[in-house]
């Protein structure tokens, strides 16, 4: 059996979970998830917590069975909490500046690049950060990826869009190297 999968998740009060047909639509303070289920797994609801079982004994089964437990729990956190991500901006010049509801970042390029916001994302700037924010934890991550796509970190002198926290494994530059074998 998953470990993950058997765990239950537990609902808070002011969550209200509902199954009907293959969906799962989990709603809550902050706003409401929809999320198709897989005909090999099972969700049942009790009071208070969420079970999730396979029908199955397939590898594929197995391998939604705790997949599936992690979205539902993630759901949960999301419309309770809600899910974050934070951005750092490296660099001399580099600016991310919030436009109406666009995203506009000056990272060093001809031109500012624009990233336009998303369906329920929420783009924030403060100083040299970007923070990202949402109910869904998915596109939480794809909309931060898809910023810090724009300048990757650079392994030379560290400059670039980066995730905060995110350690950049550094290289010595060509004198560096030049110096070491004479």
């Amino acid at each position: 059996m998953s470990k993950i999968g058997t765990q239950p998740v537990i609902i808070p009060n002011q969550v209200n979970v509902t199954i009907f047909d293959s969906q799962i639509k989990v709603s809550g303070p902050k706003g409401e998830l929809v999320f198709n289920l897989r005909p090999e797994i099972t969700v049942t609801v009790d009071r208070d917590k969420v079970n999730v079982s396979r029908k199955l004994e397939s590898k594929f089964a197995k391998s939604l069975h705790g997949l599936t437990r992690s979205i539902i729990a993630n759901m949960i956190k999301g419309v309770t909490e809600g899910h974050q991500k934070q951005l750092e901006l490296v660099g001399v010049g580099y600016r991310a500046v919030k436009q109406g509801e666009n995203l506009v970042l000056n990272v060093g390029y001809s031109h500012p690049v624009v990233i336009e916001q998303a369906l329920g994302i929420q783009m924030d700037t403060k100083e040299n950060k970007i923070i990202v924010t949402g109910l869904d934890k998915a596109q939480v991550g794809e909309i931060a990826a898809r910023i810090r796509r724009v300048r990757p970190p650079e392994p030379y002198k560290g400059k670039g869009i980066r995730y905060e926290g995110e350690v950049i494994r550094r290289k010595a530059g060509k004198a560096a190297k030049a110096g070491v074998g004479a």
